[in-house]
Parts: structure tokens; sequence; C-alpha cells
């Protein structure tokens, strides 16, 4: 695993725009947060597949978990000093406290869903278990790395479903966008014995 971690170290390396969220983000303090979803997988999949690193990265995601304060009004104050960080940049970066996605969830999307009680289970949500990953930099300038899944399918253009919250149809449309972007992926089917699920993916896009 520590060669893989090294692996992705380097190849998220690549990245500019990527590296400098991860400064920026651990200048804010936030806690326990991570740099998740899209914008890592896909930086992977860009230099496999020698594209750019930013290619078809549509926004840059930042969970943390706050329980302590679940009011919108400190969440937003998260989001306002994300976004005087990020100014100059050219990327939409997305910050949200994950402890309050239970507060909101089901009047957007239909349904209730318990609360998450960390950032790792909000990833852990995600329609592909390629998607499960995050990164946050810490004091000491070292990487930290959630993957419950390992690397292997990131780096070699798997995408597996994630039947945990997910329903089939939003794990096949992401992979549908995602294979119009890099048509070099291998998308696995939908396990036919798993029941449909319920609620969408989790609070975010992911990519």
């Amino acid at each position: 695993m520590d060669t893989q971690l090294t692996a992705l170290r380097t190849t998220l390396s690549h990245n500019d725009v990527l590296l400098k969220i991860l400064e920026r983000t651990a200048a804010l303090t936030l806690p326990h947060w991570y740099l998740t979803a899209g914008c890592l997988f896909q930086t992977v999949w860009n230099v496999v597949t020698n594209r750019p690193p930013t290619h078809g990265i549509k926004d840059y995601d930042v969970f943390y978990f706050d329980d302590t304060d679940l009011s919108w009004k400190a969440e937003d104050i998260a989001i306002r000093a994300g976004r005087e960080a990020f100014s100059d940049l050219s990327a939409d970066v997305e910050i949200r406290n994950e402890a309050r996605v239970h507060l909101w969830y089901e009047q957007k999307f239909g349904v209730p869903r318990p609360p998450h009680d960390s950032v790792e289970s909000a990833i852990d949500s995600f329609a592909s278990t390629t998607c499960c990953l995050g990164v946050r930099l810490e004091a000491d300038g070292r990487w930290r790395v959630y993957a419950p899944h390992g690397l292997a399918d990131v780096f070699n253009l798997v995408v597996r479903p994630n039947p945990v919250l997910a329903p089939r149809e939003v794990y096949e449309a992401k992979a549908e966008r995602w294979r119009q972007e890099w048509p070099e992926l291998r998308v696995l089917e939908w396990p036919a014995h798993r029941r449909e699920g319920l609620v969408p993916s989790t609070s975010r896009k992911n990519g």
C-alpha cells in the first residue's frame, strides 16, 4: 500500500490546482476535512491516459465534519472563507459540512437519510467504490489518504459500483458521463443480486 500511496501523491502532484487547494484548505483549519471525489480520481485518470491533469474535472469538493455547530451560519462562514482563499484559482471549490447533510437531504432528494458520523462515512456512500477517496494535508506537511477500497481500480481505470445508498440509475448515469470524457474506462455492471437503493449517492456529486 505504501507504494500505491507514493504513486498517488506523485500522480496527483501533476495537478497544480489540486495542490494549491490542498495547501489553502489546510490553512483554513477546517475540522476533520478531506479533499475528495472527482478531482482526485479524475486527475489520476488524466495522468494515466496522457491528458491534461485538469481535463474533465468539474469541481473540487472539500468535505469537513463539525457536529458542534449545525447551523447554516457556521457552514456559510467556512464557505465564504474558502471563496476568498480560492478566489484567484480557475476552479470551482465547494466546501460542505457533512455533519449537516441530514438536515437538508430529504428536502432536496425526497427521502430522509441518517446523519453522517464522519467525513469518512460520507465518502463511503459514493456511487462507485472507485470514488471513495479522500486526501488532506496535515500540519506537518504529510498527506493523509483515505482509500477504504484501495487504489488499484483508480489506477487501472475500473469503475466499480458501490450499492450502499446510490440507486442503480445514479451509478449508471455517472459512469456514462465519465466514459464520455475517458472512453478507456472499464465500467462494471451493477450487481443483479443487490436490491435497488432508495436514496441518491451522498451529499455531493462525487465528480
